[in-house]
């Protein structure tokens, strides 16, 4: 097939027959990486845990890439996996109103983490690019460095990209490329730099604990697991709680730090350095280009970057409380009609808000969203919250991901070419990032000892 072809295949409307199909495979590579479940092994002091949502990311991108060798029945050709984009940006949304309740029910948790906790986040959330974005420039990166850089790139990093620039952007690949990284090697990395950093007796452990806390439950782990490993065996339940702590407030202070401050500031950063760093790349102009005109055909593939029709909308929203159900069902033992009453909820709170934008288009949809479903779940505030909260709460976390995480595998696979033009610095940088937000938390946090 020509690159035209290809182009125009890219753009093509999917059809309700491809949609239903999308829908199916998607559903059931949820189910098959939920069957699979957690898998860990040890790694030293440190433990690397693979998650369901690492298995559906991998099944879906494989799934995308060897489409023309499938049967014509299940094969999720270029149009879906086009528009598994798309879907990936509305169903992100269902996880911001559940990171949102999150928020709301864990603020007196919050409130009692302290200065030094709140202080240390902007290590983590300026540290990525503070070391990543420089040395992207360096290597030739262009705007995937925003992606992959503005964060450690988890989940809620993929819904503020997806809504700001949508995942078929340079960005999107960034940050799709940055938490694949993370998911594939940041445990091992970071269990190997926190061991380097706890064997040097440079910082208190507890600021090193503090650092561990950078979003992610498999990533901190492997960072508590090798710092515990070269401290006293006494500060074991200190330094657990610490991290979980920290942990904690990145995952709900640290959504809205990238929203408001490390995204902006990285990008009007890219502005001032790419001009200046970007010229001495051994890649240069040409590799620049070549990415460049790669991520200008992939967005011409944006007819399903940030879909507006309501029927698209509900289909991604269908895929991912239909996923959340299956992981639910499958992994945390919890009856589908429990955790469908949950899954209602939070269409509830994102179709009432999604209801508003379509009559206010300007409307910051991720914010708006954002704030609405932490105030309601704030306990006691409204006299149906707690009621929600209670639902809500059945529905775990982790679910959300993995029908996130296929969407996004499919995603990923139609940018194949891009990613294989970045190739090995895309990774290097991602790693550079996760252990700038390590070593950034770790520094602003032995201040305070």
């Amino acid at each position: 097939m020509t690159s035209a072809a290809s182009t125009i295949a890219a753009v093509a409307p999917s059809t309700a027959a491809g949609k239903l199909k999308l829908l199916v495979v998607t559903l059931v590579l949820v189910a098959v990486a939920e069957l699979i479940g957690p898998t860990q092994f040890s790694v030293g002091p440190g433990k690397v845990v693979l998650l369901p949502m690492l298995w559906a990311l991998l099944m879906a991108a494989a799934w995308g890439i060897a489409h023309q060798r499938v049967p014509g029945v299940v094969r999720v050709a270029t149009a879906q996996q086009s528009l598994a984009g798309g879907l990936l940006n509305a169903g992100l949304l269902l996880f911001v109103v559940k990171l949102g309740l999150t928020v709301g029910a864990a603020l007196p948790q919050v409130k009692q983490a302290g200065w030094a906790l709140l202080f240390q986040e902007f290590g983590h959330a300026l540290g990525t690019l503070a070391l990543g974005l420089p040395l992207a420039l360096l290597l030739g990166i262009k705007r995937e460095a925003v992606g992959a850089t503005f964060s450690v790139g988890r989940e809620g990093n993929l819904v503020i990209i997806g809504e700001k620039y949508g995942m078929a952007s340079p960005e999107g690949r960034g940050v799709l490329a940055e938490y694949i990284t993370g998911t594939v090697l940041g445990a091992l990395f970071i269990a190997v730099l926190a061991g380097f950093i706890a064997s040097l007796h440079i910082f208190d452990p507890r600021s090193l604990a503090m650092g561990a806390g950078v979003g992610s439950g498999s990533l901190m782990a492997a960072a508590l697991g090798a710092i515990a490993a070269q401290s006293p065996p006494e500060m074991l339940p200190q330094l657990t709680a610490i991290a979980a702590a920290s942990n904690l407030l990145t995952t709900v202070a640290g959504f809205y730090f990238t929203l408001f401050l490390s995204l902006p500031l990285c990008s009007w950063l890219y502005g001032k350095l790419e001009p200046v760093l970007g010229r001495f790349s051994k890649h240069g102009a040409q590799q620049g280009a070549a990415v460049d005109a790669g991520a200008n055909v992939s967005s011409a593939d944006v007819a399903h970057a940030a879909p507006t029709s309501l029927r698209d909308t509900l289909l991604a929203w269908l895929v991912v409380g239909g996923g959340v159900l299956i992981g639910n069902a499958v992994t945390y033992k919890v009856p589908v009609l429990v955790s469908l009453e949950g899954v209602l909820a939070v269409v509830a709170i994102a179709g009432a808000v999604e209801a508003i934008k379509r009559f206010v288009p300007r409307l910051p949809m991720v914010l708006v969203l954002s704030v609405v479903a932490t105030v309601v779940g704030i306990p006691g505030l409204f006299p149906f919250s707690d009621a929600l909260i209670a639902l809500t709460a059945k529905l775990n976390f982790l679910a959300f991901t993995t029908p996130v995480l296929a969407l996004a595998g499919f995603s990923v696979a139609k940018d194949l070419p891009v990613f294989r033009r970045l190739g090995w610095r895309i990774v290097v940088v991602s790693l550079t990032a996760t252990a700038g937000t390590f070593l950034g938390a770790t520094l602003i946090a032995e201040f305070f000892h």
